[in-house]
């Protein structure tokens, strides 16, 4: 027959040996999960950078072709009037009308 105290042995050794592959295991689990959160979270903000790439190449792209547009409107527009300078007074044409008088002349 085996002691109390050997028994008591057994017991502990019995615990401790459960309790390490139990917490070994949750340490895994929790592990693999962080791995699994950080992986996501990766690929989320890979997702969100190329986005931005995209959005900024489309920008460009736009404009390339606003700036395009515009030098095809250019060549097709008749040149721009030169603008005509006056020396002399504005001469204006009126016909004066002298109150009272109803006849034209």
């Amino acid at each position: 027959m085996i002691g109390k105290f050997e028994s008591n042995k057994d017991l502990i050794q019995e615990l401790t040996s459960s309790g390490a592959k139990h917490v070994g295991n949750i340490a895994g689990i929790i592990a693999g999960t962080v791995a699994e959160v950080t992986k996501e979270i990766g690929e989320w903000f890979t997702d969100a950078i190329e986005m931005k790439e995209a959005a900024d190449a489309a920008r460009r792209d736009a404009a390339a072709q606003q700036d395009l547009d515009l030098d095809r409107d250019d060549d097709l527009a008749p040149p721009a009037p030169k603008p005509t300078v006056t020396t002399e007074a504005p001469f204006v044409d009126a016909e004066v009308v002298e109150p009272g008088v109803d006849e034209t002349r």
